[in-house]
This record gives structure tokens, sequence and C-alpha cells, in this order.
């Protein structure tokens, strides 16, 4: 089974229980959850801010090949680790033994074994480990500094070996080596290069295909044996997307995701002796495909998915299209999503997600129709307690229509409220209908939360996106503030209480929106944003390098933009700030460099401003370890509630935020 790497990939898309009108009184809304109502316009109690972001009870579980365990993780000394148990047991054995970092992602190498893996505070290079499931003979298979490790294939059925990607030669590129699970013993199949960005095999676990980028030209080359030499099958600009997924099931063709020629990305297959596309797989008109679904055992494609308000399905075989719709009228109002099959299909792990709470894990046994409850992952949530999530859409100015999230306050008149953007990372990412900490927590502390989709994010279409090249503190921007003008518009925000917060690029847009529309916002919150494109753009980790070009083409050119990049760079525009700025960052984070916010910082107190900073020493990109979150979050919060006027959670005088973090 091809992966591209190791990590816990949830999309949190979901079904919601409905609301409806009271009878007595329609200007009265009402509730309705599971056990009763609960008046729209009776302010629901301030939950604790750690029921919102405390580490799941259980998560991120996974069937063994056979379908005879699950595996899970779950927290021990407050940091997520792997445990196992044999399906119908009661107790679970736990297989690792992490203390300073979270488990980052695992997988089962085969019925006996699980791989996994862990940086070091943040760092991001992963290292490999395998451990037995009854937790002997734990093996660190990559002990190597300053290594980043991947997974290519696990070769499910090479009980012994797995092909990964390391940059241990020159940490700009990644070769592939074959590595024994047990002894760590490996060796190299394939060096690359130094234009080869990622590599595919085919379902006999030959190498057979590498993804290229070279200057602003992307493309992949394939061999047909592993002894024959790779030759460039298709080449094209950056811009547009041929991107290989998987061979067909006779090994001789691609099904790839393309919008070459088209606007929104498709499903096709590929035909490498003609090398051009052939047969349409599946499209969508109004946004990218987002992938496909598969049988292994019956080695078919067995539907495709895509995501416009919410995650949708397009199946392409009965007996899983049969599987999808008995399993939603067994777990009706949530979202139901197949997480993995066992390798003969008869065993089957579901979860089911919601935007009101984080959901639960199923265990099913299609000839027996028994489905059994293995956790929920946030059993304390109460969901009547919790916001609705809902799909808006409005107009820029330039008459773009920006999609996005509202989530506004349970029990409270949706007017003339305290409201937060909250932007998300990427930019070329973007955010999904579903169940979201910071959304819900902010929602209990009386803010309507906007997540807007802004030009520049991904799955609107190839046009969509290149609307967003150069246009960091421009046109994006732009979308972002006509947002606030729509919710000030729509009578939901206060005008003078709108702050703004996100994490990555959304911390650069919250330093651009209170440097750039300074009258738009009373403060915000920068998490781990860059401050400076001039300095950000020179400091990017070395296995980044390959896309370099592409990212002074997408963002800006150090050299050929300067001008443009110091325009709208906010470290080197702090005096127009009038609103009061909240910074977060980690220590050792590799992708924004700790440079970037030390000179946002530097260069406030200069002007005799005291910011207030948060600075993990233990972290990278994002806080991942549960105590630091709690202390971002509690911060945030009495930072939000001095400035914004929302709820604050009493508690005791050490608990609360100190100046400087």
């Amino acid at each position: 089974m091809n992966k591209s790497g190791i990590g816990v990939l949830v999309i949190a898309v979901a079904g919601m229980i409905a609301s409806c009108c009271a009878q007595a009184d329609p200007a009265v809304k009402t509730v309705e959850g599971d056990e009763g109502r609960i008046a729209a316009y009776d302010p629901v109690p301030v939950i604790p801010m750690e029921d919102f972001f405390r580490n799941p009870e259980k998560t991120y579980y996974q069937l063994s090949p056979d379908g005879e365990h699950v595996s899970f993780l779950q927290p021990w000394n407050d940091r997520l680790n792997v445990h196992v148990r044999r399906v119908g047991d009661t107790t679970a054995t736990r297989v690792t033994a992490a203390t300073e970092r979270d488990v980052m992602g695992y997988f089962w190498a085969n019925n006996e074994r699980i791989v996994f893996i862990q940086d070091k505070a943040g760092d991001e290079n992963y290292h490999l480990y395998a451990v037995s499931i009854d937790g002997s003979s734990m093996k660190e298979l990559t002990p190597f500094e300053s290594t980043r490790v991947g997974i290519v294939d696990d070769l499910e059925e090479n009980e012994e070996e797995m092909l990964i990607r390391m940059n241990k030669r020159d940490p700009r590129l990644f070769d592939v080596y074959r590595i024994n699970i047990n002894t760590g013993e490996m060796k190299m199949i394939a060096e690359n290069p130094g234009n080869i960005y990622s590599w595919r095999t085919d379902h006999d676990g030959n190498l057979r295909i590498a993804v290229t980028v070279q200057g602003l030209k992307t493309g992949f080359m394939h061999r047909k044996t592993e002894a024959d030499t790779f030759e460039m099958v298709a080449e094209h600009d950056f811009r547009e997307t041929l991107e290989p997924l998987f061979f067909t099931y006779d090994n001789r063709n691609l099904y790839v995701l393309s919008n070459l020629d088209r606007d929104k990305a498709a499903v096709y297959v590929f035909d490498l002796e003609k090398r051009e596309l052939g047969q349409l797989v599946f499209e969508h008109s109004e946004v990218d495909v987002a992938g496909l679904i598969r049988s292994r055992k019956r080695k078919r494609i067995t539907g495709a998915y895509y995501f416009t308000d919410r995650r949708h399905y397009h199946f392409l075989d009965d007996w899983r299209a049969n599987l999808q719709a008995g399993l939603e009228a067994r777990l009706p109002d949530k979202e139901v999503v197949v997480v993995s099959m066992s390798r003969d299909e008869s065993k089957v792990l579901v979860r089911t997600y919601s935007d009101r709470s984080l959901g639960a894990y199923y265990y099913f046994v299609p000839e027996t129709k028994e489905l059994t409850k293995l956790a929920d992952v946030s059993p304390w949530i109460d969901e009547r307690m919790l916001a609705t999530m809902d799909p808006v859409s409005y107009r820029s100015r330039d008459s773009l229509l920006i999609h996005g999230y509202l989530t506004l306050p349970v029990g409270v008149e949706p007017q003339n409220l305290p409201a937060v953007m909250m932007v998300h990372g990427g930019p070329i990412a973007r955010d999904y209908w579903g169940y979201r900490s910071e959304a819900q927590f902010l929602a209990n502390r009386g803010y309507a939360v906007f997540q807007v989709n802004f030009r520049g994010s991904n799955g609107y279409g190839k046009e969509f996106v290149q609307k967003g090249f150069k246009q960091w503190g421009r046109a994006m921007q732009d979308d972002i503030t006509d947002g606030v003008d729509w919710l000030i518009a729509q009578g939901i925000a206060d005008p003078t209480r709108i702050g703004i917060y996100g994490g990555s690029y959304g911390g650069y847009a919250t330093l651009a929106g209170l440097t750039f529309t300074p009258d738009r916002y009373a403060c915000g919150v920068d998490y781990v944003g860059p401050s400076n494109l001039l300095t950000f753009m020179n400091t990017i980790p070395p296995y980044w390098e390959q896309q370099r070009e592409m990212m002074y083409e997408v963002v800006g050119d150090p050299e050929k933009d300067s001008a443009l990049l110091a325009q709208v760079s906010p470290a080197l525009h702090v005096d127009r700030i009038k609103a009061p700025l909240f910074i977060a960052q980690g220590a050792n984070d590799p992708r924004v460099k700790k440079s970037e916010a030390d000179q946002m910082v530097a260069a406030l107190e200069k002007r005799g401003i005291d910011v207030p900073y948060m600075v993990k020493e233990n972290e990278g990109h994002g806080f991942a370890n549960e105590e630091n979150r709690f202390d971002f979050y509690r911060a945030m919060e009495e930072f939000l509630g001095r400035h914004l006027g929302g709820r604050v959670e009493r508690r005791s005088e050490g608990e609360r935020m100190k100046p400087g973090g």
C-alpha cells in the first residue's frame, strides 16, 4: 500500500442535529438535543477550556491486516501512545512509552508489528520506530540526526521489509531505502538525482514512478521494471496538476488527478504507453475531486469523494455503496466514514463525525451486520451545549464567490456580537465543515467565529488558487476584510469588537490585518505566523529547496520582488498597528523560524508597546503537547476577553496569563 507519509489526517466532516422553531413564539428558537432542549437565548455555561483542547480519550483507531486486533492512541502520562487489544477483549496493551511528545503517527506493518514516528521538540525530523504488539522488541530504525523519514510503501505482502524515503545523504533530497522492520538493516534502492520530489510503487511494491520538480516545471517519470531507467512521461507548468495517485490493478497505467485543460481537478486513467490522459473516472462541476476509494481485495475503484459545503461520496461499486447506506442508516444524523478494512474486507473500522463532537469509532462485520461501538473520542463533550457550524458564502469586492463557515454562540441572539475571524494556514489549503475545537471554544465564550476560504485556498479549482499568487496582504487579505464587512452588514458582528486569529499563514493574515486594515480589528492573535516575507523566504527548511522557485512565483522573489514583499511585510510597518496583539511561537519551528516572531515583538517594543509573547521551548510549528495547548488557549481567552469582551473562565490567580507568556 502506497503511503506518502505517516500522520493523523482527520477531515472532520459530519452531520448535525437540526434546530427547530418553538411553536409558541417564532422569535424564540430552540436547539434540540438527544435529551431535551436548550432555549436559544439562554446562554449555555462556560465550558472549561481544557475540555476543548485536552487529548482525546481514544483516537486514531486502526485494524490489523487480519482484522483480529485494533490499535489506537490513548493518553499515558499526558502523551498519546499506541495501545493494542484483541477484538472482543476489554483490556489493551500499551506498546509505546512516549513521554516527551505524542506519538505523531503509526500503522500496522504486519499482524504482529507496528511502525510509528516521532520527532524531537517539534523539529519535524521524524525518526522511524517499530514495536511488537505485546510491547516487546522496540527498535529505532532510523537513528540519524537532522534526518527526516517518510513512508513510500509498507509492502503489505512483505512481512519483514518496507520502503522509506530519507534525506540522510543530502538534507535537500529524499532517497529511497528498503529497510528491515525488525533489525533496521537498510539498503538504498534509488538515489535522488536532484529533481525528484516523491516516489510511487506499483501494486507489487516495485518503485516505478518518480514525481519531479524542476524550476517552475513539475511532472513524473516512469520505468517498466526496477532494472530499467526512469524516463520522463509528462511535464507541465507547476500551476497545473497532473498528480499520480496509484497504478491500475494490472500495473500498466496510472490513476491520476488532473486539471490539465480544465479548471476543476478530476480523476483519469493515464495511459503510460501513449503518455496521455485516457478514461475519465470522475469529475465534479463545482470543486476539485479530493480522492478515490478502492478495494484491494477486489482490485477495483469503488468510489470517489469531494468537498463542497461538506464531504460527499460518488460510488462506482454496488457493494461499497450498500455498505455506506447501511452504516448511515444504523448511525443517523452523523457523517459516517469507513476508516479501513481488513485485507479480506470481512471486518470494517468505522468513524462518525459531527460539527459538535469528535465522534466515535465502531467495529462492523458486514456478513453478520454486527456493529460494535469501540469508543467515543471525546465523551466529556455534551453536544447540546455546542454550536452548529453553518456553510455561508459572500461576494468579494471584485465579485469573486467566497465560501466559508460561521459558528455562532448557543443561547445568544446573533446580533451585534463580538466576533473572531479565524484564518486557516497553508495558504493553499482550506477549511472544512466539522468539529473544530477552536471554533467551539470561542463560540462558547460568546464570539461569532467566521472561517473563510479566501482566494488561494485549494479545492475550488486552479483559477481560484492562482488568483492568490503574489497576493499575500493584498487580494487574499481583502477577501478576509470583505468577510468582516459581510458579518457587519448581516448585523451579526459589532464593528468595534472584531478580532482576527490564525496559525501559520493565518498568523501572517492576523499581522497583515492589524497592520494594513488597522481600523477593522480590536485585537489579534498570531500563532506561528511569518512577519517579514523577505526573511521568511530565506529561512525555509532544506527539504523545501526544490520548491523554492515555485514559492517565489506564488509568494514573491526576495530579490526580484523585494519591493512587493517589503510592502506587505507587517514587521516593516508596525507603526500602522493600533490594536493589541498577542504572539505565540514554538522555539524549534522549522517552517516559520522563531526569528519571525522575535523581530515583530522587537519592532513593537521599540515603539513602547508591550506585546504579550509566548514561546514554548519544546515546540515547533504549533503546540502539540497538551500542557502547552492549555497555556496558549488560556492566555488567548483572557486576551480576547479583555479586548473584545467575551466570556472568560474564572480561575485562580496563579493560572492567569502573565506578561510575556
